[in-house]
């Protein structure tokens, strides 16, 4: 086995602004002892077995979905990651069979370069409840929700990227979206 990443929680200030910023963006914000009670029971992820691939990543909070219902997860954890390697998160296996819990990008990608971006490399995940039979998805605070596994990469003999990472999500994309059969 390649041991090729390192977990850690986000300090406690990161987290309480995109805590704040997630959940109470129009409204007073907490207190600081309130989140930091949720800051301090957040577990690093771990793998259940020997055999298991994925790390789960636990619940900060209580969640419920109803079907159709997607929330942002900020989970207080961020991931050291060696060069040539990527993080896959994807919903946890059973809540995916069994109510069509998933990931609203599908997969995410979290890059080696995304631990030093400036939020500190915090992993959120938005969740969604895709059910189509009515089924409330409930995750109790502590629960695995979602998996992380480290995966190998390569890149192009003619590769020229230079770039350096200077935010979160998103922040290596363009923002140039184009919706098909709009007019010009």
């Amino acid at each position: 086995m390649n041991r090729v990443a390192k977990f850690s929680k986000v300090s406690f200030d990161q987290f309480y602004n995109d805590f704040c910023d997630t959940f109470f963006e129009n409204c007073d914000k907490p207190s600081k002892e309130c989140v930091k009670g949720i800051y301090d029971e957040i577990k690093v992820p771990t793998r259940a077995t020997v055999g298991s691939a994925g790390y789960d990543f636990y619940a900060p909070i209580d969640m419920s979905l109803v079907p159709g219902v997607e929330m942002k997860v900020p989970t207080g954890i961020r991931v050291e990651i060696d060069p040539g390697w990527w993080l896959a998160c994807m919903p946890k296996s059973g809540l995916g069979f069994k109510y069509r819990l998933q990931l609203n990008n599908t997969v995410g990608v979290i890059d080696s370069d995304y631990f030093h971006s400036d939020n500190e490399g915090h992993i959120f995940a938005k969740v969604i409840n895709d059910s189509r039979q009515d089924k409330n998805v409930f995750i109790t605070k502590g629960d695995s929700f979602i998996q992380g596994i480290l995966l190998p990469y390569g890149i192009s003999y003619d590769d020229a990227a230079d770039g350096i990472r200077n935010g979160g999500f998103g922040s290596t994309s363009v923002p140039n979206v184009v919706e098909f059969g709009a007019k010009n």
